[in-house]
């Protein structure tokens, strides 16, 4: 990596060197997708296993190079939430391993036949998925998208240019060498999963620019700011991912202690991820029965609790929220917790306040139920499950990239299906047009 900086004469020559090198990795990219899109899924199959392999037995060079990153961000003082995200150790990177071996063992998803039509002429047309191109990625702290968006990509034929977060920047480097060494004992271009040398955020506006039209489509994921420049600075397609402000409404007809368990790991199984629930509504059916032991749960667990007048009255230790607390994804143990009328008023909060990411209603009234999941309009909505099912490796699609808040092209969970596209191809026996 170090032959990509060569830095001399001053801050002007560093961002000269970074503009160059950054269109440099647009056009390898967009080399190596033209030879991605022909490969075989065999080849691609054995990327991914060898990248599989050694994530793996590099295990404890990984963990040294993720002690560096923590330790640098501890210093920073960054949130326990944050170092959650950024931390791994044996466990977490055999699970990065077993995901791209899932990856790896789904059906291939480009060259599918989607549809055919059969024209009176005699015309035959058929609508294949095809893959994208080159997608850039750009994210904060968790080193294990690195793997899952380079494995993703190179499954649906996608050249990509990986982003991670300066907090992240060694641990993800070794991530990326195992996945360059598949690419290359499978006889594929080492360019097709290209991580930017730098920490500079110069990198990150080279690559909303587009890369000399080199790039198809932007995929973020990180928190609000970052989401927000993207989408503000992008000159190409955005696969907008908002902020995870996550809504759990215990409905009328909830049953207490199923609620208590959907609550509690909604919220705390792990608070810095963005399917972790941020506010619950407790409808004013079963105030008198649910919202104490529902909040009490919370409190003794360590999570701060910020309520309305409601909520205060069942504990003093319940802080007042206040406006921005609706609209807040905390990702630490906070939630801020709600009595609403009724359904509807359920609807009309998370309408007002939410980011359409995950809202789930717990509730044994399965016509409630079919109204929540109807009237909220969010990208992934539950009945009776936890939030922290929202995840693309949860949903069965081996991993995934993002979650999609946007309306479109993709939405929920950014997947292998999510990272094509299609063409149509037409087959004649000399027709022409009149």
């Amino acid at each position: 990596m170090d032959r990509f900086r060569v830095i001399q004469g001053g801050a002007g020559a560093e961002l000269r060197d970074i503009h160059q090198t950054m269109l440099a990795l647009g056009q390898e990219a967009r080399r190596a997708a033209r030879q991605l899109a022909l490969a075989s899924p065999e080849r691609k199959n054995t990327a991914l296993m060898v990248a599989a392999g050694l994530l793996r037995t590099s295990a404890q060079d990984i963990i040294a190079a993720n002690k560096r990153d923590v330790d640098e961000a501890r210093e920073k003082g960054v949130s326990p939430a944050a170092l959650d995200r950024l931390m791994l150790d044996a466990a977490r990177i055999e699970a990065m391993a077993k995901g791209v071996e899932n990856i790896a063992a789904l059906p291939d998803p480009t060259g599918r036949v989607l549809a055919t039509f059969d024209r009176p002429n005699g015309l035959k047309i058929e609508r294949i998925s095809t893959p994208l191109g080159v997608i850039g990625v750009i994210y904060e702290s968790r080193p294990n998208v690195t793997a899952d968006a380079g494995a993703l990509c190179l499954k649906a034929g996608n050249a990509c240019i990986l982003r991670g977060g300066s907090d992240s920047f060694h641990t993800s480097a070794l991530i990326h060498q195992c996945l360059v060494e598949g690419l290359r004992q499978a006889g594929l271009p080492d360019t097709a999963i290209a991580r930017v040398p730098f920490k500079d955020r110069a990198a990150v506006g080279e690559l909303l620019k587009g890369l000399g039209g080199n790039v198809d489509v932007i995929v973020p994921r990180g928190g609000k700011s970052l989401v927000a420049r993207v989408q503000e600075e992008a000159r190409v397609p955005v696969f907008a991912h908002l902020e995870g402000i996550v809504h759990v409404y215990v409905h009328g007809a909830a049953d207490l202690e199923q609620a208590k368990s959907l609550v509690f790991n909604s919220k705390l199984r792990r608070t810095g991820i963005c399917g972790a629930a941020e506010t619950l509504l407790v409808d004013r059916a079963v105030m008198a029965t649910h919202l104490s032991p529902l909040v009490k749960m919370l409190l003794d667990a360590g999570c701060e609790v910020r309520g309305d007048e409601a909520a205060r009255g069942v504990d003093l230790r319940v802080r007042a929220a206040i406006e921005e607390d609706w609209r807040t994804e905390y990702l630490e143990k906070i939630i801020s917790v709600k009595v609403v009328d009724s359904i509807q008023h359920a609807v009309d909060h998370i309408e007002l306040y939410g980011s359409h990411h995950t809202d789930s209603i717990i509730t044994q009234d399965q016509n409630a139920a079919d109204y929540f999941l109807t009237h909220v309009d969010s990208a992934i909505v539950m009945h009776n499950a936890s939030t922290q099912f929202a995840d693309g490796g949860e949903f069965g699609f081996g991993g995934e990239i993002g979650i999609a808040t946007g309306r479109m092209h993709a939405r929920g969970p950014v997947g292998l299906e999510q990272l094509t596209s299609f063409n149509y191809r037409v087959h004649g026996a000399g027709q022409t047009r009149p």
